[in-house]
């Protein structure tokens, strides 16, 4: 299908890897322009959802995740913690709350959740829950009995990154093969969670990776409904500690690929965002983030003061996006069409369709 004749407003499942390379072929600017009007379709372009991150339990994962510092294999100095009591997590979702996110994502340095940490990882998603807040975890893969007992104790969004494309995947990881990560996926979109899966982009990939790794995303039976693309952290210790620095706008481009090939998902601005200047996250968000972790910490490294962040929404006339809860798909569907008709009405805006 030639590029040109593709309607970028409908969610699509049969990407090629040439028309995802022809994509981030565009000049900057047209990329930009497409994404952004392609977001405005779906989205209120103002309005940015905001998460909190809590590492519950850290350090000593068994997996060799090269850009990973939690990974027991490589010595950077991270101290190894217990799992957090439950007690502790409430309150850490309180303040979260307090703080202005609307979901509170719980993450835990494991290969795969055992047997006798279940009772309390179901425990932290119903107390989470009651204060009011969206819940997510990411705790490694997941059986099916598993995903089944987390969506019964409520979780709204599973997070399992797939990280890179399945060609590039065997230099950054060797102790899980990509196919248990889409097996994870799998087992969480069967249990009736939401799924929240992006990648890394630094590792030392190519555009080929990049595009492989979005393909692979957009390509799944439904799309991920939050795609978190990171920027990697390069952590001393670890074995991508001296990788070259990303190029920024490199960056923007994975994020504007993104929100046009995956229209109705969150994109959200996820790790390394604390080394992005103010400039580069406004460019972010107009090429269709619209989704950041806010907080002092995601999981075990630094992440902009939430305060600061704040500053930026002002100053660029963003609203954190309102947690709403309803009753059935229809309802959401209806309050999304009446948001893009109030925003369709601006004298600014621009339908790229026609």
């Amino acid at each position: 299908m030639p590029l040109a004749s593709v309607d970028y407003n409908k969610s699509r499942h049969d990407w090629t890897r040439q028309q995802v390379l022809d994509l981030f072929a565009l000049p900057f600017n047209d990329l930009l322009f497409t994404a952004q009007q392609v977001h405005r379709q779906h989205f209120d372009a103002n309005r940015v959802q905001v998460s909190t991150l809590c590492s519950i339990k850290t350090g000593a994962c068994p997996e060799d995740c090269t850009y990973c510092p939690q990974s027991a294999r490589y010595d950077t100095g991270l101290e190894r913690e217990k799992l957090m009591k439950v007690e502790k997590v409430v309150e850490e979702a309180r303040a979260a709350k307090a703080s202005g996110a609307t979901r509170f994502c719980m993450g835990a340095a494991w290969r795969s959740p055992k047997k006798k940490d279940m009772s309390y990882v179901t425990q932290m998603v119903k107390e989470v829950k009651s204060l009011g807040l969206e819940t997510c975890m990411t705790l490694g893969m997941l059986s099916d009995e598993q995903a089944q007992d987390l969506a019964n104790a409520g979780l709204d969004y599973y997070n399992h990154n797939l990280d890179t494309s399945p060609e590039y995947y065997g230099e950054i990881i060797t102790t899980r093969t990509y196919q248990n990560r889409l097996d994870t996926l799998a087992n969480v979109r069967a249990a009736g969670m939401k799924v929240c899966a992006g990648g890394i982009i630094g590792l030392g990939e190519g555009e080929k990776d990049r595009a492989g790794l979005l393909m692979q995303l957009a390509n799944l039976p439904d799309h991920p409904e939050s795609v978190p693309i990171n920027m990697l952290v390069k952590v001393a210790g670890t074995p991508l500690a001296d990788n070259e620095d990303l190029d920024p706008f490199e960056f923007i481009r994975c994020i504007a690929v993104a929100r046009i090939m995956m229209p109705k998902s969150h994109v959200r601005l996820s790790a390394g965002r604390e080394s992005m200047n103010d400039e580069m996250q406004s460019l972010a968000f107009l090429a269709g983030a619209n989704s950041i972790f806010y907080g002092e910490k995601l999981l075990t490294t630094g992440n902009p003061e939430a305060n600061k962040d704040m500053q930026l929404f002002a100053r660029l006339g963003i609203q954190p996006e309102e947690y709403q809860q309803y009753e059935d798909e229809v309802a959401v569907e209806a309050e999304l069409q009446a948001q893009i008709s109030e925003q369709q009405s601006d004298p600014y805006f621009y339908d790229a369709a026609k």
